[in-house]
């Protein structure tokens, strides 16, 4: 596609794209951390517990509590947007595909490579999707209710993932150093993808 071709940077189809390469980037970020076997962010490891309990595939259990997340956003009055919705379908689908068509590292230099990527990846992916502007995703929906409620988001967002990464933790899910590892860089990578990818160079965040 040629550059006079690409649609503009804050068009509706230029917005669309950044949506569902954002959602689909963060699937493949998760598929990149579940292989390295080296520790998962606290939902994750919430839904790979949830998946070693039931049988089900990781990103079905992504999808399903993902829709489950969402019905608590009634009592809390948020309103989904197409992004919230597309979250629920394409996240945990793409984060199978990428576990299938991987394979397990046995090395650690591997392990490690893969680890750090999907950090990369997760963090480039929500520069994207939170960017085109459809809504945020129904876990970050459920905090910023809260918040509505009187808790501050740090004391919401730090509740909701202690309780998610304990409970996943007792159901079999992976604790480890790349839990650690993905806590203290999640937050200044995404804030560097957020402004690098950003569509309107005037907008801050």
């Amino acid at each position: 596609m040629s550059e006079l071709s690409l649609p503009r940077a804050g068009s509706l189809p230029a917005r669309l794209l950044r949506l569902y390469v954002g959602l689909a980037g963060y699937g493949a970020g998760i598929g990149l951390l579940v292989h390295s076997g080296l520790g998962l962010d606290p939902w994750e490891v919430f839904h790979q517990g949830m998946s070693l309990r039931t049988g089900w595939s990781m990103g079905l259990c992504i999808n399903l509590v993902g829709a489950l997340v969402l019905l608590l956003w009634i009592p809390l009055r948020q309103r989904p947007g197409l992004g919230t919705i597309s979250n629920v379908l394409v996240v945990g689908t793409c984060a199978d595909a990428t576990m299938a068509l991987l394979p397990v590292p046995s090395f650690w230099v591997v392990k490690w490579a893969f680890l750090l990527g999907g950090i990369v990846c997760i963090a480039a992916a929500s520069g994207l999707y939170i960017g085109a502007g459809f809504g945020p995703g129904p876990r970050d929906g459920l905090m910023t209710g809260l918040n509505r409620l009187g808790l501050s988001i740090r004391v919401a967002r730090t509740l909701v993932e202690l309780t998610v990464l304990a409970v996943g933790w007792l159901l079999g899910g992976t604790v480890g150093v790349g839990t650690i590892v993905f806590a203290l860089t999640i937050g200044p990578t995404t804030q560097f993808f957020m402004k690098a990818l950003r569509a309107d160079p005037a907008r801050t965040y």
